[in-house]
């Protein structure tokens, strides 16, 4: 049933980007039949029963409304965890072939990483970027920090061409201490240069993850007939026959998406493939049974 919920063309049509947050992380904490470790964070320890005389701040009452019983989350103690978010807003991103465009889906998943860091307590922060960085918020556990920072993903516009360059540098010079880094971008570039631009962070120490956001029609093009495609960022014109498409468009995307796998692998960042037509909350999970396996 949660399935039906978080289709990502009915998360389109909620207002406000908390209430989407919020449904995405419940179903997602719903579906990992209390995992030790819910969330990318590793400061969460376990759920277990109530019992009287236990601080009422520490019941989770999602689990409640769902269930009607008191679990406590217990922690493995003060977090010393920080998340950075870095949201691609160039023009490329505007692109859709349904009901939910790229920035959309990247819009989802960073509130939803948002919501889920504020629950357990970790420092978020977010960069938005094309060719230059459009809104930087620091890292912070204060209060209305998430406020802020949906804020900040609700205004992120695509506009202008990527600059991968540009969002690393200036987050390593503010970055004060070791996290995680996750990037939420269509990453249409050079992946040598994507992954050389993106390494100074992990030599620092920081544990990056690669969110790889293409639409559907991006992998698997329906083309019939001969047809001009328009590049959203450079405005360069290309005729595209069927055949094309068919066989020699998809090896391309094909070894681009390996390349990028490969490099960042090679590189020991995590890279996950996410689709705008596939439910988020399923491929947060299985990003993060990838992610628990190798730990």
């Amino acid at each position: 049933m949660l399935q039906r919920f978080l289709d990502p063309a009915t998360l389109a049509s909620i207002s406000k980007l908390d209430l989407i947050a919020k449904t995405v992380v419940d179903g997602f904490v719903a579906g990992l039949h209390r995992s030790p470790d819910f969330g990318f964070s590793q400061e969460f320890a376990e759920y277990r029963a109530y019992t009287p005389g236990d601080d009422l701040r520490h019941v989770d009452w999602s689990v409640y409304a769902r269930s009607e019983r008191l679990y406590l989350k217990r922690f493995r103690g003060e977090t010393n965890s920080q998340m950075s978010v870095l949201i691609d807003a160039s023009n490329s991103m505007s692109f859709s072939s349904g009901k939910v465009s790229k920035i959309d889906y990247a819009r989802f998943a960073a509130a939803s990483l948002f919501y889920l860091a504020n629950a357990q307590r970790d420092a978020s922060g977010l960069i938005v970027f094309d060719d230059e960085v459009r809104n930087y918020i620091q890292p912070s556990t204060r209060q209305g920090q998430l406020h802020r920072l949906l804020h900040g993903v609700e205004h992120a516009e695509p506009r202008q061409r990527s600059d991968y360059a540009k969002p690393f540098v200036h987050l390593m010079e503010f970055l004060k201490r070791r996290g995680m880094v996750v990037v939420l971008s269509d990453f249409y570039g050079d992946p040598e240069t994507i992954i050389r631009a993106i390494q100074p962070l992990r030599f620092r120490g920081n544990d990056v993850v690669l969110f790889h956001v293409l639409d559907s029609r991006e992998l698997d093009p329906q083309i019939n007939d001969p047809v001009i495609l328009i590049d959203l960022e450079t405005q360069d014109s290309l005729e595209v026959s069927p055949d094309y498409a068919r066989r020699e468009y998809r090896g391309k995307i094909s070894a681009h998406i390996d390349a990028l796998r490969e490099k960042a692998k090679g590189s020991g960042m995590d890279y996950y493939l996410m689709r705008t037509d596939k439910p988020l909350d399923g491929a947060l999970r299985e990003y993060l049974s990838i992610r628990q396996g190798r730990l």
